[in-house]
């Protein structure tokens, strides 16, 4: 296999089947029926192995990369699902830090192509059943598998895994999940199994409830990850990690309960040691030190307000590059925005993102000081040359945003 033949195969991939990421709404295929066409067919890879299922609106990238450290800490060959991929399609699926094999991945798309004509998957479901049989194959202890979206009905939700998460419940993908955080949240609880542990980060009382009564609805206990108090810390910077951290520490416990072996130094140093140990990158990530160049992929209203929060710690003054996808509010990520900065609104690279132009009367109402680019680099590469010495430079409003920018910089 060549290099250029793995590009074809995963361009195939993406060309071939419906793929939420790149087109939004009109490729999500909620439901469980074509999953389990796929697993039948591949001899059901996922029961071959212990899985922990992470749900939630914010942080299942940052609460799954940390659980994987700290399994990885404790000497275990751990297994991790996440999506999107930021840079390269093999970022998707991990074992102990180390992107999958791309001679896998092509084989695996040669197998895909001749599925039966009954099976139609989309693209998440695609690369669902790739991560189950690659950690089949490799045989890891524990597989860590992050929802794709919502939960009751996202393809991962096949899995019967030793303990769930959901880490919280906000308000986005309306046009999918529900309008209200009430309809959201019961999309989230969907993931709750019988007699299967479920812990959660929800702090507010009327979702907890909707989280309770499910847990109690399938006899599953529930662990109130809201009343952990903890002083350790992360390598993942952003003050909202604090809460993420809370509930890795429930899902350590009751993995402990389940008789494995985790030290409280394995727990110290898995969360002190995530990106080195997982290879984790798009979370308050600090791209340069000259400027001062902060990335995170942040992408509603809430994960947008602790951004902006942590940003109040910089006394700098800022270079704020932001680029959203068409099921966004606009409206409510603006009413968010410090006043005083420079922005740089960016188009993201995707079918579904969004052109500054088509929000201008929104920008303009809002009173800051903007301008418009119809990708990326361009707004970064104005951002870094207006920056002064003693400014810095903020980029996000979506995983696509921050996929972009660094697969043109990251290795520059």
């Amino acid at each position: 296999m060549t290099s250029q033949d793995y590009n074809e195969a995963v361009e195939w991939l993406f060309a071939q089947a419906p793929n939420y990421q790149r087109d939004g709404s009109s490729a999500y295929k909620p439901g469980l029926e074509n999953i389990k066409k796929l697993c039948d067919f591949f001899g059901n890879p996922q029961d071959k192995i212990k899985t922990i299922h992470i749900g939630g609106t914010n942080g299942k990238g940052s609460t799954s990369n940390m659980l994987a450290s700290v399994l990885q800490e404790s000497g275990y060959k751990t297994g991790l699902y996440n999506s999107p991929h930021l840079v390269d399609f093999t970022e998707r699926i991990k074992i102990n830090g180390e992107n999958c094999d791309k001679e896998f991945v092509y084989d695996f798309i040669q197998k895909l192509k001749e599925l039966p004509s009954e099976i139609q998957p989309s693209f998440f479901e695609f690369t669902t059943i790739m991560a189950f049989e690659y950690f089949f194959q490799k045989k890891v202890d524990y597989a860590i598998i992050e929802v794709g979206l919502g939960g009751r009905l996202d393809s991962t939700n096949i899995i019967k895994p030793l303990i769930s998460a959901i880490t919280n419940v906000q308000l986005d993908h309306q046009d999918l999940l529900g309008e209200t955080i009430e309809e959201i949240a019961f999309e989230k609880a969907g993931i709750i199994k019988e007699k299967i542990v479920v812990t959660s980060g929800e702090e507010k009382d009327a979702v907890k409830k909707i989280i309770i009564n499910k847990a109690k609805e399938m006899n599953a206990e529930f662990i109130d990850a809201t009343t952990i108090e903890s002083s350790l810390e992360s390598d993942l910077k952003g003050k909202y990690q604090k809460k993420n951290i809370r509930v890795v520490l429930a899902l350590v416990d009751e993995l402990r309960r389940q008789n494995l072996t985790i030290t409280d130094e394995n727990v110290k140093s898995g969360l002190l040691n995530v990106s080195k140990n997982t290879n984790f990158i798009g979370r308050w990530f600090e791209f340069s030190q000259n400027p001062l160049t902060i990335c995170d992929t942040g992408h509603n209203k809430a994960g947008l307000e602790e951004v902006f929060n942590q940003l109040k710690d910089y006394s700098q003054h800022k270079h704020i590059v932001l680029g959203f996808v068409n099921d966004k509010k606009i409206d409510e990520v603006l009413e968010i925005l410090p006043k005083n900065e420079n922005y740089y609104f960016v188009k993201p690279n995707v079918n579904r993102g969004r052109n500054p132009e088509t929000y201008e009367d929104l920008l303009k109402k809002s009173e800051i000081n903007y301008k418009i680019f119809q990708n990326v680099q361009d707004g970064y590469l104005t951002a870094k040359q207006n920056c002064k010495k003693d400014e810095m430079i903020f980029i996000g409003g979506s995983n696509f945003v921050v996929g972009d920018f660094l697969e043109k910089n990251l290795l520059i």
